[in-house]
């Protein structure tokens, strides 16, 4: 399976600047997994920008619906 970056980019909304991973999700997802962490994709444009990546974050937003 061949990584479609450009693709990719065009819906990652990390705002981390010089993010090595920024457009290539299989990475992305593991470098977030291994720290214990969810990738940027799974908080809004408003949450994403805490840098907060913690999964006890994305339950706190989430239980807030």
């Amino acid at each position: 399976m061949q990584c479609e970056v450009d693709r990719n980019l065009e819906k990652c909304n990390c705002t981390y600047p010089g993010c090595p991973r920024k457009g290539k999700c299989c990475e992305c997802i593991a470098y977030h997994r291994r720290n214990g962490e969810l990738p940027a994709c799974y908080f809004t444009e408003e949450q994403e920008k805490t840098w907060d990546r913690s999964i006890e974050y994305f339950v706190k937003v989430k239980s807030k619906r």
